[in-house]
């Protein structure tokens, strides 16, 4: 199966969801399992673009079971408590490493939404090195396309030199940036984010 007019098939594809933070200004409730009209947020992304990617990937941290458990496969980060303090380039680091495909599709798990077409408008309009998104908020370099074996040494080199931002890991590759205008793709950081979203959190906080 083809997606549009490019030489990526979905099979080249690996879905990579972003799940490893620590959601401080939620208590520590974990973003994926948080229910929105009866569904996990981490379940209804590995379901949002069916016949559009291959295999998928959740960068995870903790509850690894509950990840089993739903049929996922999970990787921890490979530097242990980097996503803690430096966001989530470990969570790219791990999903780059254990990606079987040549690209690699990437998710934060507590996204609001995102267009019916990502997938193929990044892959139509992407650079040597892939593409991310660019919303009504600016830059969006986690909602990505990226060519695996570029993210890898990309990453190497971010961590090597002691950089954290992502924006500055893009920087270090061909990545077009592709607008959608009149879109925000949102992110469930806050109680009022989750209270526009219809979610009622229920996840028990860390003691």
């Amino acid at each position: 199966m083809r997606i549009a007019s490019s030489d990526i098939v979905h099979g080249d594809i690996t879905l990579g969801l972003l799940a490893g933070g620590r959601a401080t200004r939620l208590g520590g409730a974990d973003k994926a399992w948080l229910s929105r009209d009866g569904m996990p947020q981490v379940l209804r992304w590995t379901q949002r673009y069916p016949g559009e990617h291959g295999p998928v990937l959740v960068s995870a941290n903790r509850d690894l079971e509950r990840y089993v458990d739903a049929g996922l496969k999970t990787v921890p980060d490979r530097i242990a408590d980097y996503g803690a303090d430096h966001g989530p380039l470990g969570g790219l680091d791990a999903l780059a490493i254990a990606c079987a495909t040549p690209w690699l599709f990437t998710l934060p798990v507590d996204l609001v939404g995102a267009n019916d077409c990502l997938l193929r408008t990044l892959i139509s309009q992407r650079g040597a090195d892939g593409a991310f998104a660019h919303d009504d908020d600016g830059p969006q370099p986690l909602v990505a396309l990226w060519r695996r074996d570029a993210l890898r040494l990309a990453c190497v080199e971010a961590f090597a030199a002691g950089e954290t931002a992502v924006h500055r890991l893009a920087q270090r590759l061909d990545l077009r940036p592709v607008a959608f205008s009149g879109f925000r793709f949102g992110n469930l950081n806050t109680p009022d984010d989750l209270r526009a979203a219809g979610i009622v959190a229920s996840e028990p906080t860390p003691s």
